[in-house]
């Protein structure tokens, strides 16, 4: 009896060791300005970094000593790291044009992936990686920081609470900030950033995918009719081949979304206004935000991750759904960022062509 029972604490510790082991992770491209969220980061027991693939070796070698990673972890080659580390997940920090090849080699592979904002720059090449995932069973997650906003997530429960707002109208959303070159970002962010291939435009991308994003989460994945866009070269001596401003108009069959996406604002901005027949929620920033309802006065109010729990760290969302200790969050989802590829698109070509894009 006492052999039997040893035996069962012992299949059940390995159990629990096994269940607990972080998961494996390896970067695909560094050249995101936002890769320095994972190099940095600090050790915490969920993720274990194994691999990071990068052709540009004199970058490598600059993020190998800021970071003092191991050499050993970077490779040339994409493929090559994945077969020789084996990671269980993905997180694409190239350019937006070179997810579907990290897509097309991890899937395959049976590794998720999480790519930066947004899935992809075309309708065709989000279908191709939402084809793949599915037929091998694999996550592909879009990463926003929106999704980690506690003020974002408590107006999408005020409108979900018809009392609140009453019937949701419309939202605006202002996102953007001075410019990459005013802000400074690195050079190898700044080349691909700036080109209309491997970003897919310049502000209407950069954060216009935010505006998109959000309105699709609100609106439960219901498609638009239609979308209309006007784009502008305010700085055409810094940004001569893409858009630095634009505006976008999506309609749906009782609400509509405008989206002021620019590389024009005065100061970084990533809120919103939402509008219902009732009253509104106006956001600040991550925690401030406002509500009027019906004929009360408005109120100022503060709400923080404590108050609200949400993901501040993309990585630690990611290990905990492949583990599935968590539920998929919209915002992340395939369903809801092949749609937000579709709304680009349209946007972009209505831009070219001066009309509405039917959808």
């Amino acid at each position: 009896m006492k052999k039997f029972l040893f035996l069962g604490l012992l299949v059940l510790t390995s159990t629990i060791a096994i269940a607990q082991k972080p998961v494996r992770v390896a970067v695909a491209g560094i050249t995101h300005g936002h890769v320095p969220w994972i190099l940095g980061r600090k050790p915490v027991g969920d993720i274990e970094l194994v691999g990071i693939a990068e052709s540009n070796q004199e970058l490598s070698q600059r993020y190998a000593s800021r970071y003092k990673l191991d050499p050993k972890l970077f490779y040339k080659d994409l493929a090559t790291m994945l077969d020789q580390t084996k990671p269980e997940a993905v997180v694409a920090f190239g350019s937006i044009y070179e997810h579907k090849v990290v897509v097309e080699a991890c899937a395959p592979r049976g590794i998720h992936v999480m790519v930066e904002k947004p899935l992809s720059t075309n309708v065709k090449d989000a279908e191709r990686m939402a084809e793949l995932a599915r037929k091998h069973h694999t996550l592909l997650l879009t990463n926003y920081e929106t999704s980690w906003y506690p003020s974002i997530e408590k107006t999408y429960q005020l409108v979900m609470d018809s009392t609140a707002v009453g019937k949701f109208k419309k939202m605006v959303v202002h996102t953007g900030h001075e410019g990459p070159k005013e802000i400074n970002v690195n050079p190898e962010f700044f080349e691909w950033l700036t080109d209309p291939v491997q970003n897919g435009g310049g502000a209407l991308i950069d954060f216009g995918c935010y505006g998109a994003n959000l309105m699709t989460y609100f609106m439960k994945n219901e498609k638009p009719l239609s979308v209309t866009a006007v784009t502008h070269q305010f700085k055409p001596h810094m940004y001569p081949k893409v858009d630095d401003d634009a505006t976008i108009v999506i309609e749906y069959p009782h609400a509509q979304c405008i989206v002021q996406a620019s590389w024009n604002w005065p100061y970084s901005r990533k809120d919103l206004e939402v509008y219902g027949d009732g009253g509104y929620v106006i956001t600040e920033n991550q925690e401030k935000y406002k509500v009027r309802s019906g004929k009360k006065k408005e109120e100022k109010r503060n709400i923080t991750k404590q108050d609200l729990p949400v993901y501040d760290d993309p990585f630690a969302y990611f290990a905990d759904l492949i583990r599935g200790k968590i539920k998929p969050h919209p915002l992340y989802s395939l369903e809801n960022n092949l749609i937000v590829v579709r709304i680009l698109e349209a946007a972009r070509e209505s831009a070219k062509t001066g009309k509405m894009v039917k959808l």
